[in-house]
């Protein structure tokens, strides 16, 4: 019997047929689930159900919020296993690497724990004779979210979290690949008292993207995928006056300098460039070796450690590359990595060329390097999205960051540098919104900004810390005087 994965709204799973979809396991190539994808009269229903609740859990004080989210932590660290096997079955990561992802969302769960003190406003006294001003936030209203398919669980809750802590609504879109996890999480939610019809789900595709886009009761939009998905998005709620920070592609850089610690510097890029099959926004594609010296004694590290690699289905013990998301992706790689060797590159290893036995069915394609690449190859300029590296060659740190500055992505970029000044000049004249030094995933902790410049990203407000609760809210600012004296006209602009 087919299992159906359904929409959650109003407290309750839903199942209206609609367009059918189906969700494949990466790992065997074949169809697990269907999803029916949510249609105008479906969003009516979840909108309906979101005005009703909002402005209850709004009025509730903030300290009771973080009472339901700290409950909810503690469930999410119970069901921890639950969650990975879900993620690793629908998107085909190791289990290790899911329950590190799912960690990540954990922590800013646990971040906004301490929604009542992020919420706290500030007070003047005397601003003007008699004169007091206060500021403080209040919620838009209802929400919405699109995630990935690559990470299930962490970056519905990097979307959702914060919005329902200052007191919104929110409406989730997942990914149609990976849907599962979403419903578990607001199950888990409203088991952890939070009141039906605050954290909704919609299962969808493109069209039910748009739909929730259409809808004017709908204040802001977040959303994370491909940059012409984030840029559409951004452009479409911001045209219809809500708020919007949607996040895109990326071609994250390393800069190996000659001084760098290089057996580091191998461990590093090959964890980040092969980890959940390079399918990460910040997975490292491109490395810059300065020096024919440093990429001569660098490239044979990187090509030991990668014949080490094991790949096969997330949930064999000991595996460390598991399937791409699907046979569309799979053929895009093979076809990028055909271009990448035509077009003049050094193919020094080959995904393609890895032995299929017992892995024929699912999507597999082994970790490929590639030497000699130049800025003006399409394995350079194009986001893969798939366990492939590219090796460039330069004379100096100022001809490495002149090549990686005028890439249209900007979401992290590294350096592996023993060199204080080297790694100051690259901190100040990196064109990307996440820098590492000598840290090749330089994804911040929550208190700490997460996004990226350029093609990225789109708007100015970043997911994670203060930045997403002055996203999810209003502010106001109230000025006040109780006047004991009759006052007189005045037609000049206030100053104090």
């Amino acid at each position: 019997m087919t299992r159906i994965i359904p929409h959650y709204i109003g407290g309750k799973a839903i199942i209206e047929e609609a367009q059918p979809l189906w969700i494949t396991n990466p790992a065997s190539g074949k169809n697990i689930a269907l999803l029916y994808c949510g249609n105008e009269q479906l969003i009516d229903k979840a909108i309906q159900h979101a005005v009703l609740a909002q402005s209850d859990w709004a009025n509730m004080p903030a300290i009771k919020r973080a009472k339901v989210l700290r409950a909810f932590v503690s469930l999410l660290e119970e069901k921890e296993n639950e969650l990975a096997e879900i993620v690793t079955l629908e998107h085909g990561k190791t289990i290790a690497d899911a329950k590190a992802s799912i960690q990540r969302g954990i922590e800013v769960a646990a971040y906004h724990c301490d929604i009542q003190h992020q919420l706290q406003g500030t007070y003047s006294h005397h601003v003007s004779q008699q004169v007091d001003t206060t500021t403080f936030y209040q919620p838009l209203g209802i929400c919405a979210g699109i995630a990935p398919f690559n990470f299930p669980v962490m970056v519905p809750l990097w979307m959702m979290i914060p919005a329902i802590a200052c007191g919104n609504a929110f409406i989730l879109k997942p990914s149609e690949k990976t849907p599962s996890a979403s419903i578990k999480l607001i199950e888990w939610l409203e088991e952890s008292g939070l009141p039906p019809g605050i954290a909704q789900c919609i299962q969808g595709d493109a069209k039910t993207v748009q739909y929730l886009l259409n809808r004017s009761e709908i204040q802001a939009f977040t959303a994370v995928g491909s940059t012409k998905a984030a840029q559409h998005i951004y452009t479409e709620a911001c045209g219809s006056g809500k708020r919007a920070a949607t996040f895109g592609g990326a071609k994250n850089h390393a800069i190996v300098m000659p001084d760098a610690n290089l057996a580091h510097a191998a461990d590093s890029i090959i964890s980040a460039a092969y980890g959940s099959a390079g399918q990460r926004c910040m997975a490292l594609a491109a490395v810059i070796a300065v020096g024919e010296l440093t990429a001569e004694q660098l490239m044979p590290l990187l090509i030991e450690r990668i014949q080490r690699i094991k790949v096969g289905p997330g949930h064999i013990p000991g595996v460390d590359l598991g399937p791409v998301i699907s046979l569309a992706q799979l053929a895009f790689l093979k076809d990028a990595i055909q271009k990448g060797v035509d077009e003049g590159a050094t193919l020094l290893t080959d995904g393609r060329l890895i032995n299929l036995a017992q892995l024929e069915d699912g999507f597999f394609i082994g970790p490929s390097l590639f030497d000699n690449v130049t800025p003006n190859m399409s394995i350079y300029q194009k986001e893969l999205f798939g366990p492939v590296l590219s090796i460039l060659r330069m004379n100096s740190l100022e001809e490495a960051m002149a090549c990686m500055n005028q890439h249209p992505y900007g979401n992290g970029a590294v350096i592996f540098t023993q060199h204080g000044y080297d790694a100051q000049q690259f901190i100040d004249k990196a064109q990307a919104g996440m820098i590492g030094i000598n840290i090749p995933i330089p994804v911040p902790i929550v208190s700490h900004p997460f996004g990226g410049w350029k093609q990225s990203s789109f708007g100015s407000s970043p997911m994670h810390g203060l930045g997403s609760i002055y996203f999810y809210t209003r502010q106001k600012s109230v000025t006040t005087t109780w006047p004991q004296e009759p006052s007189h006209l005045n037609f000049d602009m206030p100053h104090h």
